[in-house]
């Protein structure tokens, strides 16, 4: 594959596994950046010395912040997809390769690591949330997307010109799927393995909060006026 991609690891508080995980990252994708999110633990200067490329925030602006930072910066630098994974080891660096057979085989402008299958393994609550949550995201959109808000994807440069990436915090991960779909562009999805399947202990994910800010979004680029 000729493109040129980096992978990026959004991160808060990560320092006791960012080097790890960057290290990993390494053997599948030469460019790593990790987007350190306001951190007060070290976690910026823990992935920069384990190779990482870092690029900071001077407080914590969530995780679409991060994530749009590393668009903005990467993709200005010719850069033609980017690789997204969490910096706690849940998602695995070895499964990379699948994002990108995936996005070899369909040429799709966004491709999501699932975790649908892994949907039973989880506590009953996450299960549940993870299950309904992307069946009410995706409803009235003709689409087969079991897993909405899995955060191991691989985007590229004209998916994001043409859906922008405007939301703060992690509700920018659901929308940019509506917004994709709205526009007719193709998303596919392929299984992956997790390094944890839950992922409560390391998550900053609130559950009412942001619940309530993904449903918010979600109405917003289910209703907004798109360019195609």
């Amino acid at each position: 594959m000729s493109a040129r991609i980096a992978a990026v690891i959004p991160a808060y508080q990560a320092a006791a596994s960012v080097g790890e995980v960057v290290r990993r990252t390494a053997r599948a994708l030469p460019e790593v950046v990790v987007v350190d999110d306001g951190s007060s633990d070290g976690t910026g200067d823990a992935a920069g010395e384990a190779g990482a490329r870092v690029l900071r925030l001077p407080e914590n602006r969530g995780k679409g912040r991060a994530l749009r930072l590393a668009f903005e910066t990467l993709f200005a630098e010719g850069h033609d997809a980017v690789v997204t994974l969490d910096a706690d080891g849940q998602h695995l660096p070895e499964e990379i390769g699948k994002l990108l057979d995936a996005w070899e085989d369909t040429q799709a402008g966004l491709v999501l690591g699932s975790r649908a299958h892994l949907f039973t393994r989880m506590c009953g609550l996450r299960r549940r949330s993870n299950q309904w949550s992307s069946r009410a995201i995706l409803i009235g959109l003709e689409t087969d997307i079991a897993d909405v808000q899995t955060g191991f994807r691989l985007y590229t440069r004209d998916l994001i010109a043409a859906t922008g990436f405007p939301e703060p915090r992690f509700e920018a991960e659901s929308a940019v799927v509506c917004r994709a779909l709205r526009l007719g562009l193709p998303v596919a999805t392929v299984g992956i393995a997790l390094g944890v399947v839950d992922g409560r202990a390391t998550s900053h994910y609130r559950p009412l909060v942001d619940s309530l800010r993904i449903a918010r979004a979600v109405v917003r680029a289910r209703i907004e006026p798109l360019s195609p």
